[in-house]
């Protein structure tokens, strides 16, 4: 059973997904920011590839994964940094980025690669469905990696339902039509959260964009199984010189 599979059976309300992007504050962050996150609470990380042309991120992501290609970050070093990490950590762990660098890389070389360093799922938000039906998916299940697509308030029911079939570990849901760190109220996707919730979907609902404290993050697990914060956590490690502290005093803020 995958991890994210396991953390849904022994938790399925108020579950904590953190975006951090990999390679910030500092070049060697990554494996101290993912050890801090599940020490400090955090039931899943979502580790964000920086990229230089990210379409979903707001500009606090976006700067962030500057920072974080400035100082070399590659999907290379990436795999590098996380390759003991299951000596250290059993949290579940998500990559996020985009096809381009990816394919880059190597798709399959990429996917073995994630796999071989226990990574758990993928989140790649510009994959259309069709290419992962017809070529992407069966190399992303061969190497047992879970697949996240992404729903908005825009898309259809027939579509929700399509994208749920598809998906494994969980469906983000989107909360809102904008760029991550928007200053959306949780409030105003309660109706499109109610919805979904009606659906009996397959997969478990993370909510994500829009969620930055205890108030919006308690208030977006109504309907659903949970949420993702990324905009105001790597917020907090803006200019960090204590990883651990910032990461237990954020993290106090939301649970």
């Amino acid at each position: 059973m995958s991890r994210i599979k396991s953390l849904f059976e022994r938790k399925n309300k108020n579950v904590l997904n953190i975006y951090c992007t990999a390679g910030y504050p500092k070049a060697d962050s990554t494996v101290r920011v993912i050890r801090a996150l599940e020490k400090h609470g955090a039931d899943i990380v979502e580790l964000g590839m920086p990229y230089s042309d990210p379409l979903a991120d707001g500009p606090v992501i976006q700067q962030s994964s500057t920072v974080s290609l400035g100082q070399g970050m590659t999907i290379k070093k990436l795999f590098e940094q996380l390759k003991d990490l299951r000596t250290q950590s059993n949290i579940p762990l998500i990559l996020m980025g985009y096809m381009n660098p990816v394919i880059q890389y190597g798709f399959e070389k990429f996917c073995a690669d994630a796999a071989a360093v226990g990574v758990d799922g993928l989140i790649l938000p510009d994959l259309p469905e069709y290419e992962f039906e017809t070529e992407y998916g069966a190399i992303i299940r061969k190497h047992g990696l879970d697949f996240i697509f992404l729903v908005t308030p825009e898309t259809s029911d027939d579509r929700v339902h399509r994208l749920d079939s598809l998906s494994t570990g969980f469906l983000y849901a989107v909360s809102s039509s904008s760029t991550t760190g928007s200053d959306k109220n949780m409030a105003d996707a309660g109706a499109y959260l109610e919805r979904l919730e009606k659906m009996r979907l397959r997969n478990p609902v993370l909510v994500g964009f829009g969620i930055r404290d205890r108030a919006s993050f308690q208030q977006a697990g109504t309907h659903a199984n949970g949420a993702i914060i990324g905009t105001a956590f790597v917020k907090a490690l803006q200019n960090s010189d204590d990883e651990e502290r910032s990461v237990r005093e954020f993290l106090a803020g939301v649970l």
